[in-house]
């Protein structure tokens, strides 16, 4: 038996995991759950098995480039252990989609706010669920003890304020605001002065999401980064990229777009109980090496959860175990 099944023999740690497995269902049950059909005893592996493997992970978007290497490294492991079996493959896919993700090295997930004030940057294009997430990590946070502020920083998209206010009245978290139009960077300055005078432990701000000119999304970026980071030590101190996982191969791209453009700490990746596409947060480790902090999986506030590669990894291949 595996190392990575033997995580899950306990009755506790099944439970524990038991939110991905029920989020991460979609995935399973109508791409992965194929390889369950294919991977039984007595099954022959050849080169039709290979490509069948090859076909189930793209449709799952794991990202073409990490399935690719994968199924290479299966093709030397069946060479090299003269393996027969193919349901002797079950175990070597789910540990090696584990290695693939941590890569010998601890990934924290933990979000950074152990400083007098903690500044959280949420940038995104429109319509990822980026006020819903700043929501539930206000949530998150106050359940940890925390005072936390929402910043309307997208001070350009219409509603976008009332939005964030209704959310803070919502979540029971302070508010800071200015004009529809006002300088993004303004906005942070005078919240970071409002946070300082009224014992603020958290800033949860949000941000613009406008694509369609790169050149200027970089230039209010690094300005509001720099206001930032010239008002509080090591700020802003984590910048996360709001991910709606239904999009796929789109969210990929979005991604390569903001790393290029500002410095990403980490990513938040909502709705994934809502997508078949969940294999996702393999392709954006493996392509960016930009580590997944947290995941949406439901509608409530409750259901956000820091990111756990093992539970996660269990979600999508539980069937195999």
């Amino acid at each position: 038996m595996g190392f990575f099944k033997n995580l899950f023999q306990s009755k506790e740690r099944k439970k524990q995991a038991q939110k991905y497995k029920i989020g991460m269902a979609k995935t399973r049950e109508s791409v992965l759950g194929r390889l369950d059909a294919l991977l039984v005893e007595g099954a022959r592996i050849d080169e039709a098995l290979f490509e069948d493997i090859e076909e189930i992970f793209i449709m799952a978007d794991i990202g073409v480039d990490t399935v690719l290497s994968l199924v290479n490294h299966l093709r030397e492991t069946v060479e090299v252990n003269r393996i027969e079996n193919a349901e002797s493959l079950r175990e070597i896919i789910v540990e090696e989609m584990f290695k693939r993700y941590v890569k010998d090295a601890i990934v924290d997930t933990n979000l950074d706010v152990g400083h007098p004030l903690s500044v959280l940057l949420f940038v995104g294009v429109n319509g990822v669920g980026k006020t819903t997430t700043i929501a539930k990590v206000a949530h998150l946070l106050k359940h940890s003890g925390k005072r936390v502020m929402m910043v309307a920083g997208d001070t350009f998209r219409a509603g976008a304020i009332n939005q964030l206010r209704i959310w803070s009245e919502r979540t029971g978290s302070d508010f800071f605001e200015k004009p529809e139009g006002t300088d993004p960077s303004s906005v942070m300055y005078d919240a970071i002065q409002y946070a300082r005078n009224h014992g603020i432990d958290v800033l949860l701000c949000d941000t613009a999401g406008r694509l369609q000119n790169k050149a200027n999304l970089m230039k209010e970026l690094e300005k509001i980064r720099k206001v930032i980071a010239r008002e509080v030590p090591d700020g802003p101190h984590e910048t996360l990229l709001v991910l709606d996982a239904t999009t796929g191969q789109n969210g990929m791209s979005q991604a390569r777009i903001f790393h290029e453009v500002t410095v990403l700490t980490g990513v938040v990746l909502t709705k994934l109980d809502g997508t078949a596409k969940g294999g996702i947060a393999l392709a954006i480790k493996e392509a960016l090496d930009i580590p997944i902090k947290l995941v949406g999986l439901g509608e409530t506030l409750e259901d956000i959860e820091y990111f756990d590669i093992e539970e996660y990894i269990y979600g999508l291949f539980s069937d195999l175990l």
